[in-house]
């Protein structure tokens, strides 16, 4: 990266008000105009990845007809995405060791091929399941370097003052594009008639014409999903620069730690492990329940379209909150705790609303669409756009720890915990299945589809929730120490 040293001042612009003298650019870096055609290129790169990993969640009635799936398939389709961050140690290894270029063209080779294989028209359903398993396991291997190289990306191209912008646009992207699929995937995939009385009760069938119907835009869908990744991955194929010829600031041109000390710093650091599980609790629980967010309000008489229309507007509105508390970060620094504090007391309030509003039998709340769809959205909001102001913290709190490594690092904890929920109810409902044969909530309702209700059930909320509402406020603490 060079040999040049980092200033106190240039390091910590978000961490404490500027002193007179840091904003003061050296005289050998500069600022390309390119950089907005990079952060483009990865942005839509982003997007795309969480387009693909959220195709199955807001279109789970139609994908249960169309390809006989039942619960079970469908969280474990959501699940591959955390699954593909278990070999992250290899992802950041070569993110340090290779730059950008490589890992991001290795992540879209990736995403490609699993686009492809979920696109393949084969009659046998069997084969057909393996297939679209296997694409969505590659998309996921594609997660690591998407979501924790935006911060590399904004120190490496962006100048200090524009960092954190770029690290949100960079970082919030995905999640964009899993609130796209809340409402591409339902306007364009119809669902089945009368998909809530179905879900209750099962002896309508789907007759075969309707059958086909969904499976023709399943693969619609499928199908053009593959060639907006195939054209990305030829785009960033053709041009897509690791580092600009100069440096834009000494930060980005300063040496940093190897990959082992790197490694070995960040867990031997209890204040940066403080702060990354405040992020990747919160974080992790809200990826997991917005994977299966049709899934969990089915049975609460929630549409699939309604249900696309809420995750939308949670995941939007995080990431157009997010950009403007990262601008604001950037314009007044020194802002970086009592906004995440902020942020964090918000998430708690709203899930908090959400979980009495599910407990209407023990609270006496009143439980409305519009109590239902306001918590739901407020909890996507300040958890959305509270990761990159959490990168950002992170950077500035290991420094010179590289970028990549460590979001890497923390974007792993993230999925884990992700990954940890959704196998938890991927096994608790089909091991209550197994148990007792009937589901105690719904009556008449297929083997197959007796779990639905213990996606919604007051216990799961509860859990889930509860652990999340008090977890930030306990692992926040080290930020005032």
């Amino acid at each position: 990266m060079g040999a040049a040293s980092s200033t106190e001042g240039e390091r910590e612009p978000l961490l404490v008000p500027p002193d007179s003298e840091t904003s003061i650019q050296p005289v050998y870096s500069q600022v390309y105009g390119r950089r907005w055609l990079v952060l483009t290129l990865f942005s839509l790169l982003a997007f795309m990845q969480g387009v693909v990993w959220n195709t199955w969640g807001p279109i789970q009635n139609s994908a249960m007809h169309a390809y006989d799936f039942n619960k079970s398939d469908i969280a474990v389709l959501v699940l591959w995405g955390p699954v593909g961050f278990v070999p992250w140690l290899l992802f950041i290894w070569l993110m340090d060791k290779k730059g950008l270029r490589v890992s991001l063209l290795l992540s879209a080779f990736f995403m490609v091929i699993g686009a492809a294989l979920r696109s393949v028209p084969v009659p046998e359903q069997h084969l057909r399941r393996w297939l679209i398993h296997a694409g969505q396991l590659l998309n996921g291997l594609g997660g690591p370097t998407i979501m924790s190289a935006g911060p590399l990306l904004s120190t490496t191209w962006f100048a200090p003052d524009q960092r954190a912008t770029a690290t949100a646009v960079a970082s919030l992207v995905s999640y964009l594009g899993a609130a796209c699929s809340f409402i591409v995937g339902p306007l364009l995939v119809p669902a089945p008639n009368d998909t809530t009385r179905a879900m209750v009760n099962r002896a309508d069938v789907s007759t075969d014409t309707q059958m086909n119907h969904i499976r023709d835009r399943i693969q619609l869908v499928l199908y053009a999903e593959f060639g907006v990744v195939a054209m990305l991955f030829a785009a960033v194929l053709l041009y897509f620069p690791s580092r600009p010829p100069m440096p834009p600031s000494v930060a980005a041109a300063s040496q940093r730690l190897s990959y082992r000390s790197s490694i070995c710093k960040l867990l031997s650091n209890f204040r940066f492990l403080m702060i990354a599980l405040a992020y990747a609790v919160p974080t992790g629980v809200v990826a997991g329940w917005s994977g299966v967010l049709d899934m969990i309000l089915t049975p609460a008489r929630v549409s699939q379209v309604d249900a696309g229309w809420i995750g939308f507007w949670s995941i939007v509105g995080g990431c157009v909150f997010g950009v403007a508390m990262a601008r604001f970060a950037d314009s007044i620094r020194g802002m970086l705790k009592l906004i995440l504090v902020l942020m964090m007391a918000g998430a708690s309030l709203a899930s908090t609303w959400f979980t009495l509003t599910c407990l209407t039998r023990l609270t006496h709340l009143p439980s409305t669409a519009a109590t239902l769809y306001t918590s739901c959205i407020l909890v996507g909001i300040f958890i959305n756009s509270s990761v990159p102001i959490f990168f950002e913290l992170f950077i500035e709190t290991v420094y010179p720890v590289p970028e990549g490594i460590t979001c890497g690092v923390v974007t792993f904890l993230g999925n884990l915990v992700t990954g940890c929920l959704l196998f938890f109810l991927t096994f608790y409902s089909t091991g209550s299945r197994n148990r007792s044969g009937t589901c105690r909530n719904i009556k008449s309702v297929d083997p197959k589809h007796q779990a639905s209700s213990l996606w919604v059930h007051p216990k799961w909320n509860t859990i889930s929730f509860i652990v999340y509402c008090f977890s930030p406020g306990h692992f926040l603490k080290p930020l005032f120490n």
